[in-house]
């Protein structure tokens, strides 16, 4: 378990920084000098601006992510995933908040270190691991993006920073990934401690998600570029990847003021419509994971004689034999007009007494993944040691053990584990399904992972919804769209991104996720 955030600590880390953030409406960040914070400030800071803030995880994390790969649904319009509509002030969010917070903290970091002539030490390693992990998640969102250029705004007055390839980034962090790991495999030691809110200063454990994150990356190119695909996960496999859930990447969060919390947490306290996924509840039947992952709402929608809200208890709010899902693509309308209801609180949503908590902690690369991604790697190319079930039933059990992490209520026992893998038998005629599929499992709430595996593996084979006015022609959109206001604040860039990648619409495809 991880050390508790000092709030105290954070209160005094953003007021240093909030000088600096100050009315950035444009991606690119004021022409300032660096700060020169020592590290140990900057580092908790950059990593809690990647964990994400209430509003892009609203609006990246669960209004489009959640609902487009149907783990969560909802019948309010302003939900726009959930009905394939373009909201740009939505689509582009995520660009809006990590931009001039995560990319430029870890390059600020990266600059400082530089700057100071230490580009060899376990701390450059790490923050380089870091600032991977930062422009992956927009990439994958976006495709295209400036990257190269990124920092420059902040450091060097360049407002205007080009877009880079999808591929020349991945290639980029790939090897960024690898130099890390090299210096991490010297012997050095890192200066970070208790700063350090993901592993504490463990130099093994951060050398561990180094090379699980390059296995992450490595598959995502399976459909563009297996050659490529098969040797970096070579690379990450006989290098260490994470081997229990104590090697997960996640920090902790605590109720309290703004920075410190879980976005997610936030988004449930502050919306209370988002319900499960009808996809997801029916995946879940037999799962040991249904009454974890969904609870139905405390209040039933209905009052007494007396006119008194009529709540649930926790006994009724946890029935397994309850959990209901709501089908995707409804407005309230078409709700009452398919199913005659109009009560969505008859619906299970995200389990308020586990999960959505503002002291939540978030996770950015789960033990599960791994597992699940060396059972594709084993299954695809014999690599490491060649047992596909053995690693997909590690992945299952991963992904169940891990939940206590939420919350010691959410313990799932060994026996229960055992039965689920014995009812639901690995069939390696069909390996990469089941592998995938429980992947979307098992990254429910860490959206963006879940919905940039689904589009590079096709798994699970998710029925699309045909919304009246959606912009996709019914088709489950394949990125988000990116900030309106580069049309004009930076159009030549923009321009060329949208003649290299393709236009600038919900269903382009980004480079890694060809059709086949």
């Amino acid at each position: 378990m991880k050390n508790k955030l000092y709030i105290s600590l954070f209160l005094v880390i953003t007021m240093v920084l909030q000088a600096c953030d100050k009315d950035f409406e444009d991606i690119n960040i004021d022409p300032t000098t660096a700060s020169q914070v020592d590290l140990s400030y900057k580092f908790p800071t950059a990593v809690l601006y990647a964990s994400g803030q209430r509003y892009e995880s609203w609006r990246a994390n669960l209004i489009y992510s959640s609902t487009m790969i149907q783990h969560l649904a909802n019948t309010q319009t302003y939900w726009s995933g959930d009905k394939y509509l373009l909201n740009t002030a939505y689509a582009e969010a995520f660009w809006t908040a990590q931009y001039p917070q995560t990319i430029k903290a870890v390059e600020d970091m990266k600059y400082g270190l530089e700057s100071q002539g230490d580009s060899t030490s376990v701390d450059y390693a790490i923050v380089k691991t870091l600032r991977v992990f930062a422009y992956h998640r927009m990439t994958d969102l976006y495709g295209d993006i400036p990257y190269s250029e990124a920092g420059k705004g902040f450091i060097e007055g360049d407002m205007r920073p080009a877009y880079d390839p999808q591929e020349e980034i991945y290639a980029d962090m790939l090897n960024e990934l690898e130099e890390a790991v090299m210096i991490m495999e010297s012997g050095g030691t890192s200066s970070l401690g208790t700063a350090d809110i993901i592993f504490e200063g463990d130099v093994n454990k951060w050398r561990k998600w180094a090379n699980s994150f390059m296995l992450r990356l490595a598959i995502r190119m399976t459909k563009v570029d297996e050659a490529a695909a098969e040797e970096w996960s070579r690379k990450a496999i006989e290098a260490g990847v994470m081997e229990s859930n104590d090697d997960i990447a996640y920090v902790m969060h605590e109720e309290g003021n703004g920075i410190v919390q879980n976005g997610n947490g936030e988004t449930f306290t502050a919306d209370g419509t988002p319900r499960i996924s009808d996809t997801f509840i029916e995946f879940l039947q037999g799962d040991p994971r249904l009454t974890i992952y969904a609870s139905l709402p405390e209040d039933s929608g209905e009052t007494d004689a007396d006119g008194n809200t009529i709540l649930r208890s926790e006994e009724e709010r946890l029935d397994s034999d309850a959990q209901r899902g709501l089908p995707n693509g409804l407005d309230n309308a078409l709700l009452r007009e398919q199913t005659g209801e109009t009560n969505t609180l008859d619906y299970s949503e995200p389990n308020r007494l586990y999960l959505t908590s503002e002291a939540a902690p978030m996770f950015f690369q789960t033990y599960a993944e791994v597992e699940f991604m060396l059972a594709e790697a084993a299954y695809r190319w014999g690599l490491g040691d060649g047992d596909v079930e053995g690693h997909y039933k590690a992945g299952v059990r991963a992904a169940m053990n891990y939940l206590e992490l939420y919350s010691p209520r959410a313990i799932i026992s060994n026996e229960a584990i055992d039965d689920y893998l014995s009812e639901n038998p690995f069939d390696e005629t069909n390996a990469l399904e089941q592998i995938n599929t429980q992947y979307w499992a098992a990254t429910f709430l860490n959206e963006l992972e879940s919905y940039a595996n689904w589009r590079r593996s096709g798994y699970p084979d998710l029925t699309p919804v045909n919304y009246p006015g959606n912009v996709t022609n019914g088709t489950i959109p394949r990125r988000l769209t990116y900030m309106t206001s580069e049309q004009s604040t930076n159009a030549e860039n923009y321009n060329a991104a949208i003649q290299s990648q393709g236009p600038d619409l919900l269903t382009t495809r980004i480079w890694w996720d060809v059709e086949q």
